[in-house]
């Protein structure tokens, strides 16, 4: 079979770790501590979500910023939203991206802005996803 280029894709599970708690993983080595708010040193799904949501941010800005600010530049994507419980549902979601734009005169901050804002626009996945929905399917397979 011909090498086509593509990249394999990455297969994505959790398992069960104990009451509440599971720890996620991806084919390439990467580990997540998941479970409910009672339990410490985890991350609850929920605030995984927003965790995709800001690094995504964080990583579609990343070329326009580091272009106009070098490579070292500094950037804190901060997000947030309380859950609807009634419905479980985040119903709103808000993100500040923190960043030192103060070596740029106003014109220069609002030129950048602007590009940095589309290309969150564009290439964001998660922020993509969330605007739009997305249609989840689950199957459940027994022994």
């Amino acid at each position: 079979m011909a090498d086509d280029g593509a990249k394999p894709h990455t297969e994505l599970w959790v398992e069960r770790t104990g009451v509440r708690r599971y720890t996620g993983h991806s084919s390439r080595g990467a580990e997540v501590l998941v479970g409910s708010e009672d339990v410490d040193g985890v991350f609850t799904p929920g605030e995984l979500l927003k965790i995709a949501l800001a690094a995504c941010t964080g990583m579609s800005s990343d070329r326009p910023l580091a272009r106009r600010l070098g490579d070292d530049y500094e950037a804190t994507v901060r997000v947030s939203g309380a859950a609807d419980r009634e419905n479980e549902r985040y119903p709103e979601l808000n993100e500040v991206l923190e960043i030192d734009l103060s070596e740029l005169d106003e014109a220069a901050q609002e030129r950048l802005l602007v590009v940095v804002e589309r290309a969150i626009d564009a290439v964001c996945t998660v922020g993509r996803t969330l605007k739009a929905g997305t249609t989840v399917n689950l199957d459940i397979k027994t022994d």
